[in-house]
């Protein structure tokens, strides 16, 4: 009995239960079937599991067909509990109940110590590669994963949120997107749905109701320029003041700037497009950033007469503004911004016209741009959303319908309470 009393310790049962037998079959590789009981004392620590009724004096009815709950390999073999659940009678209302065996996880074809182990991997790498590593079905992972996000989702309190922060998500590039909310105080994802429109905003204030929270709540909303983001904002979310996030403003000026560079780079003369060749990676860093490379060809270059050398110093003029420390001296530095880029535009001509675009975008978003000094949102965790984005869909490769998308979202950046394991 000394295999058996040491599986008993490795599975953690208590006195109700006890392992019968440990035995090894060579089919399919080799496995260790693990045999599990219960014992006399089991029965009164047994309540009817009617609310109404909830009695004890649980009497054993019958076994529930014997099954088996995969667990963590033993001597590199596959190892299975197997067990024939017990099942309950309540002496008051008659009910017959299946009595819960303590291995059992949520996806209920594991054991709990299985399946931390393998959400360990699914967080880590792609869900494939997971199940390839713990010999399983991948699609049988997916549905513990669904299983465990679902309850602890269920179990999410947003009672303290109030800066909120929304940016989307590609499933697939060109086809569906997610829109992702964010709590920016405890930097977590706390909701995602199909689409990037206005009514995503009507889904979130319908779901936080659910969590303890409510849309009258949220005080401050970063989100990127899109007229239906801003739109959803205020149909939904009356209270909170948008703040414009900087780095979407930022990346506003990059498309601008690259949106000159590909222009010129189609009219120019050869000399300039000889310049302009290959330098597509220059216009988007900043001097600091370029390697010893990147920097000599940019000295090569004739900035003042190339229309993208003249966009790129409009873009770092732009970035310097958000050093701004009060939002007094924020507008003052926008407002000169608007009418130096358009005075700029107008000398050199229409090959700058995309930044006079951006200019107009500024003028007419500027109290939301502003709201960034006034509130003193901190939009860092959006930003680094994007690489939590890029490893969401390496561990969903393959499942990248917005379901798995999303489970795989709660699971990665949603700091959900799952298995204590996966949290230390």
């Amino acid at each position: 009995m000394i295999a058996e009393k040491a599986f008993e310790r490795l599975l953690g049962l208590n006195e109700c239960w006890e392992v019968v037998g440990a035995e090894y079959e060579e089919e399919e590789g080799g496995r260790f079937l693990i045999i599990v009981r219960e014992t006399a004392k089991l029965w009164p620590t047994l309540k009817c599991p009617e609310s109404k009724c909830a009695s004890d004096g649980i009497t054993c009815y019958d076994h529930a067909p014997a099954r088996t709950w995969r667990h963590m390999d033993a001597f590199g073999k596959k190892t299975q509990v197997l067990c024939e659940p017990p099942r309950g009678k309540c002496p008051c209302c008659q009910t017959v109940f299946r009595v819960p065996v303590p291995w059992e996880g949520e996806g209920k074809h594991f054991t709990k110590d299985f399946e931390a182990f393998a959400l360990t991997l699914m967080r880590e790498m792609p869900a494939a590669k997971a199940a390839e590593i713990v010999r399983e079905n991948d699609t049988r992972l997916w549905r513990m994963l669904f299983a465990h996000m679902g309850k602890a989702y269920a179990q999410l309190d947003l009672s303290e949120l109030v800066h909120l922060g929304v940016d989307e998500l590609s499933c697939r590039k060109g086809h569906d997107y997610l829109t992702v909310f964010a709590d920016l105080v405890k930097r977590r994802v706390v909701y995602a749905t199909e689409g990037k429109d206005h009514t995503t905003f009507e889904r979130f204030a319908e779901e936080i109701l659910k969590h303890n929270g409510h849309p009258k709540a949220i005080t401050q909303v970063a989100i990127d320029m899109s007229l239906a983001y801003t739109k959803g904002v205020k149909e939904n979310l009356g209270n909170a003041a948008i703040v414009y996030d900087k780095f979407h403003v930022v990346a506003l000026a990059n498309a601008a700037v690259d949106k000159v560079r590909r222009q010129e780079a189609r009219e120019g003369d050869a000399q300039i497009k000889e310049q302009l060749k290959k330098s597509m990676w220059i216009w988007r860093k900043n001097p600091e950033n370029l390697t010893a490379k990147e920097e000599a060809k940019l000295e090569d270059m004739d900035l003042k007469h190339l229309a993208t050398g003249q966009a790129y110093q409009i873009r770092l003029e732009l970035q310097s503004i958000y050093h701004s420390r009060t939002d007094t001296k924020a507008r003052e530095r926008w407002n000169d911004f608007i009418k130096w880029v358009r005075r700029k535009v107008d000398r050199f001509g229409i090959l700058l016209e995309p930044m006079r675009t951006l200019a107009d975008t500024i003028e007419t978003n500027l109290e939301g741009i502003l709201a960034h000094w006034q509130e003193g949102l901190t939009t860092s965790f959006m930003e680094g959303l994007n690489s939590v984005f890029s490893a969401v869909k390496r561990k969903a490769r393959g499942y990248r319908s917005a379901v798995y998308m999303t489970a795989m979202l709660y699971f990665v950046a949603g700091k959900l309470a799952i298995p204590s394991i996966l949290t230390h």
